[in-house]
Formats: C-alpha cells, structure tokens, sequence
C-alpha cells in the first residue's frame, strides 16, 4: 500500500496532532483529533487533503480537487463529550457494514479492542476514562450499547 504522506509533510504531521480516532466511509469521513502544536490540525488537514488528492489523481489519471469545501472542526471542551464522540465516530459504519464493527476495516475501533499501531493512534487518552478489567465498563461495552443519546453532541457532529 503507498503512502499517503511524503517524508518531509508527515514528520511536520506527526507533531501537530494526536488521532484520537478515525473512520472512513465511503463518501466522508470522521477524523477526533488533539492539536499539540498551534494550527496543528490545519497543517494536518492541508497536508491531508494535499498530498491525497496528488496520489489519487495520479493513481486514476485525473486533475482537479477531491474534497468539496473546507474541513470542518469543532472544539471538544468537556470530557462527557470526547467519549461520546469517540463513541459515534466508532458506530458510524453500523448501518452499511454488517459484520462485527471490531472487523470494520477503516476505523480505529479495532485498535480499542486490540491494540494497534501506537505511533498511528493515540487509545491512550480515550481508553483512561474505563476499566479494561471489569466487562461492564470497558470501552467496547461504552461503544457497543447502542442506546445511546447523541442529542448532547449533535452540534459536534455536523448532522
């Protein structure tokens, strides 16, 4: 699989941000991301969107721009919202994916369960508010109870 990034943009990348988590739909997707250094995010984005667009344009012989309008971002203050937010990026392919979501290909929530890439993405942070001992208040029990109201984070979502 090639990578995305050049060298020089991912060192800078790497800096900027800590990815929280992720998901990749088909036709968008959900990125919950820690700004270490100011603009971090922006940088991250650009260099993102960037050197993506460069690699599928190459790869399908095309031109022009991917992504229609800016990115989106919103400010996590309150720590109720991180995890709930957390929890609605990894549930987000429920619907179109039909296996185990701890199967689902393009989202962090595998690396929850199993442990992952640390130098890819930061479980750490999330993975502090619950008990890996006790069933009932790991994480994968958070995300999976499915009753949950997202009305508290419906102006993070951009829904």
């Amino acid at each position: 699989m090639p990578s995305v990034f050049s060298k020089k943009p991912q060192e800078i990348v790497s800096r900027s941000v800590n990815m929280l988590c992720y998901c990749l739909m088909p036709n968008h997707f959900h990125l919950l991301l820690e700004q270490t250094k100011e603009n971090g995010i922006v940088k991250f984005m650009n260099a993102l969107g960037i050197t993506y667009a460069r690699y599928f344009n190459k790869k399908y012989n095309r031109v022009g721009s991917l992504f229609q309008g800016r990115f989106k971002a919103k400010l996590i203050d309150k720590d109720e919202y991180l995890l709930q937010l957390s929890k609605y990026i990894h549930l987000n392919p429920r619907e179109i994916y039909q296996n185990p979501l701890s199967t689902y290909p393009y989202s962090s929530y595998r690396f929850y369960l199993y442990g992952g890439p640390k130098e890819f993405i930061d479980t750490k942070t999330i993975l502090s508010y619950f008990d890996s001992t006790n069933k009932k208040l790991s994480y994968q029990s958070f995300v999976e109870d499915v009753d949950s109201d997202f009305e508290p984070i419906k102006l993070l979502t951009f829904e």
